[in-house]
């Protein structure tokens, strides 16, 4: 390995300063911030709100310091469909009632990854992957899918939100230190017993401690509920004693099973027109497990706007952190020029971008717009769950050319999808392992 010298580095300060230029935006970086000196300002306003195909959406949600993103896209996306049932323009579902059972079941199901894996050596890769975050607040679109299938869903003031829901932090470091002890203590017991009865016995008591701790930070999810509301003309009406299963089951007019995962993702190990899953990723024990259909960026996008285009919102899955702007809500890949302003280059295509871990996804969100032009999208409107102080009253834009780059995952209907497309979601899944790209939650 060879060092930096001493003449390289004066080289590299006599070359710093011989362009005067080099210095100027050096001071207007360190003053401002590096998106303030890069930014294109044209791009503000050739990305306008204006939509050929929009889909007609409530007030804008906040999970404020939470990393509720899916749980929110996915109720944004219910949400639509209760609201036309009801009669009324503005309807919200309780994301800290399906926020308890996910991390109810991620509790479960980590801990039975532990009992899967008493063999693997704790100093291991698969080892270090399960202990590095058994309870992260980030989810699937097939995880989000379980959990209805299994709880139903509540409007949000049957279950509102806690302190902790909206600020996870606390709560997630306790639950993972008790469940990184009681891994400890599993792993242990396997040594001393190897009895699988005994040994998911003390599991179940486990889970139930979490229970407990869950239910002091969120309070008790409800069993039955009241619901009484009045339309938007005024009418009175009152279901008494339902339950949040039957909730979802009589006033949600959506099939979530009808609905599948796709993604781009154009790495050499992911052909496209296969099906992928990923190992040790899920939350509900004996739910659906994470099923992604693989297709090329073209076809990617011609899904999400037909979906669009039939009056029907896109949960999707991106990159949120790149080439974005909080305050405009633009996403938009031309928008900041730090090539000019650095005197570098960044040119990764998205698949290297993917194989060398500089992207991935982190964020979901709902595409609620596209416009059209000669048929073709040039952008996109989005909806968000970072309340309406960020773009514009809470939505954002996305240029075309970000989509392309940077989001990784929609969920369409299964009618979008071609008869080969279909046949390649039913073959047995490619089974990726858990830290790979495509393992990374939302």
């Amino acid at each position: 390995m060879k060092a930096i010298s001493l003449a390289q580095l004066a080289d590299w300060r006599l070359a710093f300063g011989e362009n005067p230029l080099h210095q100027v935006i050096a001071n207007a970086i360190i003053k401002n911030g590096v998106q303030a000196v890069a930014q294109q300002r044209t791009r503000i306003t050739e990305l306008n709100y204006a939509f050929s195909h929009e889909v007609p959406t409530p007030a804008i949600t906040h999970q404020r310091q939470s990393g509720r993103c899916w749980i929110f896209a996915g109720l944004n996306v219910i949400r639509q469909n209760v609201a036309e049932k009801l009669g009324v323009k503005e309807f919200e579902l309780s994301q800290a009632y399906l926020m308890f059972y996910d991390k109810l079941e991620k509790a479960n199901y980590f801990l039975e990854s532990i009992l899967k894996t008493v063999d693997e050596p704790l100093e291991g890769r698969l080892l270090s992957w399960l202990l590095a975050a058994p309870l992260q607040d980030g989810g699937q679109w097939d995880m989000f899918v379980s959990l209805v299938d299994k709880y139903g869903v509540v409007p949000k003031d049957v279950m509102p939100e806690s302190f902790h829901s909206s600020n996870s932090r606390h709560m997630n470091q306790l639950v993972t230190a008790k469940l990184r002890e009681d891994a400890a203590t599993l792993r242990q017991l396997a040594k001393s017993e190897n009895n699988r009865e005994a040994l998911s016995h003390r599991k179940s008591k486990m889970v139930a401690d979490i229970y407990r701790m869950l239910a002091h930070f969120l309070g008790e999810p409800p069993q039955t509920f009241d619901f009484e509301y009045r339309d938007d003309n005024h009418a009175y009406h009152a279901d008494r004693g339902i339950r949040p299963k039957e909730f979802f089951d009589k006033y949600a007019t959506i099939a979530l099973n009808d609905y599948v995962s796709i993604i781009n993702a154009p790495t050499a190990d992911k052909p496209f027109g296969r099906s992928y899953t990923v190992d040790y990723l899920g939350n509900v024990t004996g739910g659906q497990g994470v099923l992604y259909l693989n297709l090329p960026g073209e076809r990617f996008q011609q899904i999400a706007s037909q979906q669009l285009e039939e009056g029907a919102p896109v949960w999707f899955g991106c990159d949120v952190g790149k080439m974005s702007e909080r305050d405009t809500g633009i996403l938009d890949v031309d928008q900041f020029d730090y090539d000019a302003a650095l005197g570098v280059t960044l040119h990764m295509t998205k698949g290297e971008r993917l194989a060398y871990g500089e992207s991935q996804m982190t964020h979901a969100m709902v595409l609620i717009g596209v416009n059209l032009v000669d048929g073709h999208p040039n952008r996109w409107k989005v909806e968000n769950s970072w309340g309406p102080d960020v773009g514009r009253q809470g939505f954002f834009i996305m240029s075309d050319a970000w989509f392309h780059e940077y989001v990784y995952q929609i969920v369409a209907h299964k009618k979008y999808l071609s008869d080969a497309e279909r046949a390649a979601l039913d073959a047995p899944p490619v089974v990726l392992p858990p830290w790979d790209p495509m393992g990374s939650l939302a």
